[in-house]
């Protein structure tokens, strides 16, 4: 849509109001095909792990502009415009499948490529290719989808736990590390959720990627740069959390509570800047062409101003009013989603009406702690210990139900859960099993794992039970949603897990056959709970 010499159609370059006007107008079509996700994307900036998230689309205007003021337009003509109108279409397709799933992460994933393809529109395929750091960067403002989030975060965790624990312990104080549970004698820290790092990754990777596109030097100091950012968090991290173990060990709990506990944060946070700041000055050290740190980062934000005021040379051409229509249907058909996409309430009952008794089973029901309800984010679960008779190994029995598996709901897989914990997965495959009944066999998959603790092993089988299907894996069950969510009108679904003790000279095919008899008198009894 921007252009100040004539394209190759032959249309002016000339300032008028209709070129203005259609690029407004595409805007604010777009609102409604992009609302659900920026809502979404607004709630989750909210949060301590994305609060930097309003200030990523400010640095990306600024590395847009400095990117338009480097390629000006006499030295590359304003063409190839239809390949923006293509990418368009693709960013509005995508979006509609997210408004219709209800998933608001593609929605907002459609809307870095919809403003890639407003770009190329714009500008023309060969003057817009050199504007993509800008856009690129917009990806650090979008949360992670919640199955990649808590897969991250528990492994940061552990990383996180094992240095500060080797931190402590070069202190030569006596600690022991039970999963992400510090134990320093008389006090014990949890390693949470919330000390995993990634409140300090996605910031300092944005700031890793805006040093290694300011950096004037090679292309290999920029990568180091840019792929710096996550072992520098992390090893911060960690020294963060064995100082407060130290601390805490000298001085008491309070050390890693209340205000204290969050200024270390952003202690840590500021460390990690001005490790890169120094790793600037290092790679300009050791460089033929040495350059002061001001020299090094160009920050210049002279004539910015300027490429804002080219607003008023947009222009009118074909590929900008065919982008303006199809985003115009898009948005149509999106304010009629409602109408088709609702997602339908389905009757079930309550786990809290679980039997205690199943087939010649009896057990009794457990409840989890506060704090570990509130990561499990369930709507209803079922947690129960049973045996069947006196003297037979337990089977334990949990099944976690979600109303919807969109909308940032997700179930949280074992694989990720467990090990938080302090159990290690010695073992884990798919398998099938065949159960029988007298109106006949039921054969289906389940993840089985083999669980470790010390010399304490359990065998441990689980699946996803989504609207009648029973998957093992994690990405199945995310597309099965998907297309339930758009065809069926639902996203309910659950876990469902079972496990067991291997005693100590039990062969594994006897434990084996003790969850499979609980799970003969179980699975006729998960419908009414899971609805299918």
């Amino acid at each position: 849509m921007v252009a100040t010499s004539p394209d190759r159609r032959g249309y002016s370059g000339k300032t008028d109001l209709l070129g203005p006007v259609l690029f407004i107008g595409a805007i604010c079509a777009a609102v409604p095909v992009f609302w659900f996700g920026l809502v979404s994307l607004g709630d989750a900036w909210s949060t301590p792990e994305y609060s930097h998230g309003p200030l990523i689309p400010i640095v990306s205007a600024y590395l847009f502009l400095r990117d338009m003021r480097s390629h000006p337009y006499a030295s590359v003509e304003t063409r190839n415009r239809w390949l923006g109108v293509w990418i368009i279409t693709f960013a509005m397709l995508l979006a509609t499948i997210g408004n219709l799933s209800r998933i608001p992460d593609i929605v907002t994933y459609a809307l870095i490529v919809w403003i890639w393809g407003m770009i190329l529109v714009s500008f023309g395929a060969d003057r817009g290719r050199h504007l993509w750091p800008g856009v690129v960067h917009l990806v650090f403002m979008l949360p992670l989808p919640n199955f990649i989030y808590w897969k991250l975060s528990i492994f940061l965790q552990g990383v996180s736990s094992e240095i500060g624990v080797m931190i402590v312990r070069l202190m030569d104080i006596p600690v022991f590390l039970d999963g992400n549970i510090i134990d320093l004698g008389i006090y014990k820290l949890q390693v949470a959720e919330a000390c995993s790092g990634l409140r300090y990754l996605f910031p300092i990777m944005s700031f890793s990627y805006i040093f290694s596109l300011l950096y004037q030097g090679p292309k290999w100091h920029k990568a180091i740069l840019l792929l710096s950012a996550a072992p520098i968090t992390v090893l911060m991290n960690s020294f963060r959390i064995g100082a407060i173990g130290v601390l805490v060990d000298g001085y008491g709990i309070e050390q890693a509570e209340g205000f204290l506990h969050a200024f270390e944060g952003w202690v840590i946070f500021g460390a990690c800047v001005a490790i890169l700041f120094m790793m600037s000055i290092a790679l300009q050290k050791i460089s033929k062409d040495k350059r002061s740190i001001s020299e090094a980062l160009d920050l210049d934000f002279s004539g910015i101003p300027e490429q804002v005021s080219r607003i008023k040379s947009l222009v009118f051409n074909r590929a900008s009013v065919a982008c303006l229509i199809i985003i115009a249907i898009f948005a149509g058909a999106t304010l009629a989603i409602p109408l088709l996409s609702q997602q339908h309430s389905v009757e079930r009952t309550s786990f809290a009406l679980f039997p205690r008794s199943v087939g010649d089973w009896w057990g009794d029901r457990r409840y989890l702690e506060p704090n570990i309800e509130a990561v499990l984010a369930a709507d209803d679960y079922l947690n129960m210990g049973f045996r069947h008779d006196g003297t037979s190994l337990p089977v334990d029995f949990f099944a976690a139900y979600y109303n919807k598996l969109t909308e940032g709901g997700g179930i949280h897989s074992p694989e990720v859960c467990l090990p938080s914990g302090g159990w290690e997965m010695s073992e884990i495959q798919k398998r099938q099993i065949v159960l029988t009944s007298d109106s006949g066999e039921t054969q289906f998959g389940v993840n089985r794992a083999i669980i470790q603790k010390g010399l304490y092993r359990q065998l441990v089988y689980y699946w996803f039970d989504t609207r009648g299907r029973r998957l093992t894996g994690d990405y199945e069950s995310k597309a099965y949603t998907i297309f339930d969510s758009i065809v069926r009108g639902r996203a309910d679904g659950a876990l469902v897990r079972v496990v067991t003790p291997i005693g100590p000279k039990e062969p594994e095919k006897q434990a084996d056959a003790r969850l499979i008899g609980f799970l003969q008198d179980l699975v006729p009894f998960l419908p009414e709970y899971i609805p299918n």
